[in-house]
């Protein structure tokens, strides 16, 4: 074998060599160190998680979409990190919102679900929402008077939502069944008492100026909304009687 050969062949093994030594990320086909994929529930980062998992119905910003907003500062007033984490954890029966954890048959961790509700607080939360007023309790302490509920209906919504709810010039139609199909009793106590202001729709001091509702203003109302369901429409409906959360 001649010199020049056997120099090449040295060569070679010596470059072979340097390669493998150098380390395996260097080898060719091998993902580099940042391109490796982190498992889900490994993911903590607020951003990506209410990103990947909350922003489709409660917008990227969290001003609401589908959904009710979270990002609302009066709504962040009212309903309290337990709540909010109870129905991130184990969604709303009968309505469009999913368990996300995962004891729950959801993605999530109870880490994750843990920080997506301290995010949210953290983010948007602000302490003078309320401007000093009291806030009807997000949950009701009992059932409410549909009939009475009526005439709250005529005092405080029919201005917008039409004299029997169908609808009118300023708001849609909240007697719809599809609509009341997919949501729940505590949805609809949630809105009349934090509104939807990218909507338009006010919280409960704003329907009549001057004049809040009360507590039990609220729970009637809802109560009268509840009655406007069909008597029998399927899972959906005997459900929604049941479920509380904070949709």
């Amino acid at each position: 074998m001649s010199r020049r050969i056997l120099l090449h062949v040295a060569l070679t093994l010596s470059t072979l060599a340097a390669t493998a030594c150098g380390g395996r990320d260097a080898a060719p086909g091998r993902p580099l160190a940042d391109a490796q994929v982190i498992r889900p529930d490994a993911i903590s980062d607020f951003t990506v998680l209410y990103a990947k998992n909350c922003s489709g119905c409660h917008g990227l910003d969290g001003k609401g979409g589908a959904a009710i907003g979270v990002g609302d500062p009066v709504y962040l007033a009212v309903a309290d990190d337990a709540a909010i984490i109870h129905v991130i954890s184990d969604g709303q029966k009968g309505t469009s919102m999913p368990a996300f954890a995962q004891h729950s048959g959801g993605m999530l961790t109870d880490y994750q679900i843990q920080v997506i509700a301290s995010g949210i607080r953290a983010r948007w939360a602000k302490p003078d929402a309320l401007r000093g007023a009291i806030a009807p309790p997000y949950a009701a302490s009992g059932p409410g008077d549909p009939k009475r509920g009526a005439a709250v209906y005529g005092a405080y919504c029919s201005s917008c939502h039409g004299a029997d709810g169908r609808g009118g010039s300023k708001a849609s139609c909240i007697v719809e069944p599809s609509y009341l199909a997919l949501v729940s009793d505590q949805y609809l106590r949630t809105t009349v008492i934090a509104g939807r202001p990218e909507l338009g729709a006010p919280d409960w001091r704003g329907n009549i100026p001057g004049k809040p509702m009360s507590p039990e203003d609220v729970s009637d109302v809802v109560a009268w909304l509840d009655s406007q369901r069909p008597p029998s429409q399927g899972e959906a409906y005997s459900s929604l009687r049941k479920e509380g959360g904070i949709r």
